[in-house]
């Protein structure tokens, strides 16, 4: 058996295999996380509950869940941060008061940002009525979430397929 075989029949043999300096476990363990788990949980439970404040056009509870540094990257409207998205979701609430956003089952993922804390990607449908008939798009998006103690909020949007 040549060189090239034995290292590589040593290789397959070390449980801890590193794969892109992860352990084969920790990358599963990463993987798994995408779609179920603890984080996966907590993060679609932080999404429902903004979303609520969203569907119900509560700007004071939906802004509580930002970070004062947002960043929100919107493909057609551009960069806001926490103020000037604030005043954005105050006039499109006044302008389009049934507008209304459901997550697009089975497109959530989450995957952890080691101390930091989570990325959150999916699919979300907003709809509202306009000349009588429902006006939807669906759209993709990625949020940062930024654990701190306890508390996570979303610290960066990116919005598009607009």
């Amino acid at each position: 058996m040549n060189w090239f075989f034995r290292t590589l029949l040593v290789l397959l043999a070390i449980p801890s295999l590193s794969i892109g300096g992860q352990s084969v476990e920790q990358q599963e363990t990463i993987n798994r996380s995408a779609t179920s788990g603890e984080l996966f949980d907590t993060i679609a439970r932080m999404d429902s509950a903004i979303f609520d404040a969203f569907n119900k056009h509560d700007v004071d509870r939906l802004m509580s869940m930002f970070t004062d540094d947002l960043e929100f990257y919107h493909d057609t409207g551009g960069l806001t941060n926490y103020q000037q998205s604030q005043e954005s979701f105050k006039k499109m609430f006044a302008s389009t008061p049934d507008i209304r956003r459901d997550l697009v089952k089975g497109s959530l993922e989450i995957f952890p940002i080691k101390d930091h804390g989570a990325i959150e990607m999916g699919e979300h449908r907003f709809c509202h009525r306009e000349n009588g008939k429902d006006d939807c798009g669906t759209f993709k998006f990625a949020m940062i979430w930024r654990k701190n103690g306890d508390s996570w909020k979303i610290s960066r949007v990116i919005s598009y397929g607009h």
